[in-house]
């Protein structure tokens, strides 16, 4: 079904993969081991010599190997391993791919988890350089010998920066550097990072692919551009057999046969689901959050917008030469601090809750709450003012949405 449209290749997935008895969704999968006729045939599984089979479903399970085909189709890529999280799949990216000594050069704007994450990993000796990623210069400059990998969001959360996406891609390859892109904001849909170079892609499925706040899951995908013959992280075991699969099966095995990170196959099912109407949401609500930004611009109690899709934006660009919308992402500063509070309160439709790309528009001030953690001195790094406000722009009216901030605003 290549030749066909996004939406249409993905609603009929399930069709096209050979799903059983004519069903027109994968089913759920629910049994932990997987047994064999042949025992010889359980060894060839376990040893990699049978690709495709299934033993515990800790590895994956058929309902789990159906989304990541999915994921994979929507990526363009050679394959991908899901995850119980976004956050297990970028975690396992880093701690299988990575070791002691080790370097990241990373966006400074990124996800507060991930940001926390680097704490992490430098207890366990690997370092990482924040820059700001919008500039190529500044990656170049960050990089050392001991560099293993570049790690950008496509828009950040909640400032909205996006990275120079094309020439990181072209520094990496010269470099011979992996090169991680979370595509959470922008979706597959609305971007696809292989086009930029990327070696990796992480998708959190939570948000933009599932959609309806009812599924934790994510994503790895290779896009097939790096050579892992040439990196050095590669165990012993893995180097056999097709050298394009090499990082993969290291993340699979490592990241889920021993730590565990795996997907339900219920989530999975949902996950599924939701990726069918995934054009259809993004095109909604990207088109609702950049008539929202505009309003919100015009209007005296508002300091600032952070929106990619707004020609003020430093990088609206790059916005309109890679992506095909804004998405749903938005945040906006207000000019007095100190109402931060009041005009959450006072609105009626944003749900006041942490969490992004639901079909309800979800609202959170964002210093106090989930960049608390971060503390003053990184909050003013980032550009995250005490008055900043994320929104995730759901489903509603346009008109009903601006009303709301209408009436909060004014009072």
């Amino acid at each position: 079904m290549s030749d066909y449209g996004f939406t249409t290749r993905t609603v009929h997935a399930a069709q096209d993969a050979g799903a059983e008895h004519g069903a027109v969704h994968m089913p759920i999968h629910t049994s932990v081991q997987y047994g064999f006729q042949k025992v010889e045939d359980l060894i060839g599984v376990f040893q990699g010599r049978i690709k495709g089979g299934f033993n515990y479903a800790r590895q994956g399970t058929p309902t789990t190997a159906a989304l990541e085909a999915l994921v994979t189709r929507m990526e363009g890529g050679l394959g991908s391993i899901s995850f119980a999280t976004g956050m297990a799949a970028i975690t396992a990216t880093f701690l299988t791919l990575l070791r002691a000594g080790d370097h990241v050069v990373s966006s400074k704007f990124v996800f507060g988890n991930t940001n926390s994450l680097y704490g992490t990993l430098a207890d366990l000796g690997i370092a990482t350089t924040r820059v700001d990623t919008g500039d190529v210069a500044n990656v170049e400059a960050a990089l050392r010998p001991s560099t293993r990998l570049v790690f950008v969001e496509t828009i950040s959360n909640p400032g909205t920066r996006i990275p120079d996406l094309e020439a990181i891609g072209r520094l990496c390859r010269e470099r011979g550097l992996l090169y991680v892109v979370d595509n959470t904001v922008t979706s597959p849909y609305l971007f696809q990072p292989r086009s930029v170079g990327a070696s990796l892609v992480i998708n959190a499925l939570t948000k933009s692919i599932a959609g309806h706040g009812d599924a934790l899951g994510g994503t790895v995908t290779d896009t097939g551009l790096f050579d892992w013959q040439g990196y050095p992280n590669i165990f012993a075991n893995y180097r056999s057999g097709d050298a394009k699969q090499w990082g993969l099966t290291q993340i699979r095995k490592k990241g889920l046969r021993d730590m565990g990170g795996a997907l339900s196959s219920d989530h999975a099912h949902r996950i599924m689901v939701g990726a069918e109407t995934l054009e259809l949401r993004c095109d909604r609500t990207s088109a609702t959050a950049f008539a929202l930004a505009k309003w919100l611009q015009a209007h005296p109690a508002v300091a600032r917008v952070h929106y990619p899709m707004l020609e003020n934006h430093p990088q609206h660009a790059a916005a309109k030469k890679h992506f095909k919308s804004g998405s749903w992402l938005l945040s906006f500063e207000l000019a007095d601090p100190a109402r931060l509070v009041p005009v959450i309160d006072r609105l009626r439709l944003p749900v006041s809750a942490t969490g992004l790309a639901d079909t309800r528009t979800l609202i959170i001030p964002v210093a106090p709450t989930i960049f608390w953690e971060a503390g003053a001195e990184v909050r003013a790094d980032m550009g995250i003012a005490d008055g900043m406000i994320r929104l995730s722009v759901g489903l509603e009216d346009e008109r009903d949405l601006i009303a709301d901030f209408e009436q909060a605003l004014a009072g």
